[in-house]
């Protein structure tokens, strides 16, 4: 009744197939484009928008207008952009710069300051880039702890209640006759 034809398997074992049955070849699954960079949306200031006080917040935000004050993202990225001005401190887990920034920077992953960046403040980051052309005036502290006490984050557990390494007293000495260990001892008792 039906024709059966005897071909190997993917285990190395013997299948059987049906000839009359059409032979499909697999569909291969297409997934999206994978990047390095995570893909979030991000919240936008425009251009004509100016902000005064204290901006919270916990999502990626850029700046595209003019903010004074202090700025909160410590789980999230900030993007000053070509158009933004701030003159603010801000606490971001990322921040890069394209435009004008006056204030000090606590980026607690990177700070990035882009060709067309400008920043006159201070900059608290593990990691941080200038690219050619950026511009920076102020200081800046890369040590890891110094940026987790700016975030109000406990220090890491390697340098944090850790004890002093005690290391072995060296004599500068040469050992000592029992006699003048005695004087030593009595010198040392008066």
């Amino acid at each position: 009744m039906f024709d059966r034809v005897m071909r190997g398997s993917r285990d190395g074992g013997l299948a059987t197939e049906k000839d009359d049955e059409p032979m499909v070849a697999p569909t291969p699954v297409q997934s999206a484009p994978q990047s390095s960079a995570r893909v979030r949306d991000a919240a936008v200031i425009g251009p004509s928008i100016q902000i005064n006080g204290d901006l919270r917040g916990e999502e990626d935000l850029v700046i595209q207008g003019q903010v004074h004050g202090t700025i909160h993202l410590a789980e999230n990225s900030l993007t000053v952009g070509s158009e933004g001005k701030v003159f603010a401190d801000a606490y971001a887990h990322t921040i890069i710069v394209e435009g004008k920034v006056e204030g000090d920077l606590y980026g607690a992953e990177r700070v990035a300051i882009k060709r067309s960046g400008d920043v006159r403040g201070n900059i608290f980051s593990p990691r941080v880039s200038l690219e050619d052309g950026g511009r920076f005036k102020g200081m800046i502290e890369m040590d890891e702890q110094e940026v987790r006490k700016a975030f109000g984050l406990p220090a890491s557990s390697a340098a944090a209640g850790a004890p002093p390494v005690k290391r072995p007293e060296v004599a500068d000495k040469a050992p000592q006759k029992p006699e003048e260990k005695a004087k030593t001892d009595v010198a040392a008792a008066k």
